[in-house]
């Protein structure tokens, strides 16, 4: 092969992100929310730590095998109210893993990959973590969180960014909420406690 032909080869490889990243599109397909397929991976030293999807937790019955989902059997809108839904966010369950075969993952990146699935779509979304996640990988180590965007793009977060942030100002003032948007439902402003 000539030499301009392996540069031109070498140029096509994929950064360590996207590389990652891929991989993580396909613990998504494991998934079992009926909404959107969404997976983690957790990285540490370019070696894979651990992986997580969305699903049921561990010997329950997921929404497929129950045939329906919860949250929308219920009228609760996407990005609201995480606690009603039988599955565990992929970062949580990546956490979950790592934690199960004993393994630190302090210093870590984690990658997440979402597309909605929902009513026979298959489109990438902005994904980006819940504020419960958030929590779980602040308090774990987790040094960046990568994602993709709808437009098949990288979003990185620096986690350190976000204590900055929620220093300054309350995390429920955060921007970067992930919502599949499985069904508009108007609420009256969402206020709590009236």
């Amino acid at each position: 092969m000539p030499k301009d032909q392996e540069q031109q080869d070498h140029s096509k490889r994929p950064s360590w992100d996207e590389y990652f990243l891929a991989i993580t599109r396909d613990v998504a397909e494991r998934g079992t929310c009926m909404s959107a397929r969404i997976g983690a991976l957790i990285v540490k030293d370019k070696r894979i730590i651990s992986t997580g999807y969305v699903g049921a937790p561990r010997k329950t019955k997921d929404c497929w095998e129950r045939g329906n989902c919860l949250r929308r059997e219920l009228n609760i809108p996407s990005g609201h109210r995480y606690e009603l839904c039988r599955s565990v966010h992929a970062e949580q369950n990546a956490i979950i893993n790592a934690s199960r075969a004993g393994t630190n993952i302090e210093g870590a990146d984690m990658y997440i990959f979402g597309k909605r699935i929902y009513g026979g779509d298959n489109t990438l979304i902005d994904i980006s973590p819940c504020f419960i996640c958030k929590k779980m990988i602040l308090n774990a180590g987790i040094n960046r969180v990568i994602c993709n965007t709808k437009d098949n793009k990288i979003k990185i977060f620096e986690v350190g960014q976000w204590v900055k942030d929620w220093q300054q100002k309350d995390m429920i003032d955060d921007m970067d909420v992930h919502d599949a948007k499985y069904h508009e439902v108007k609420t009256n402003n969402d206020k709590c406690c009236n």
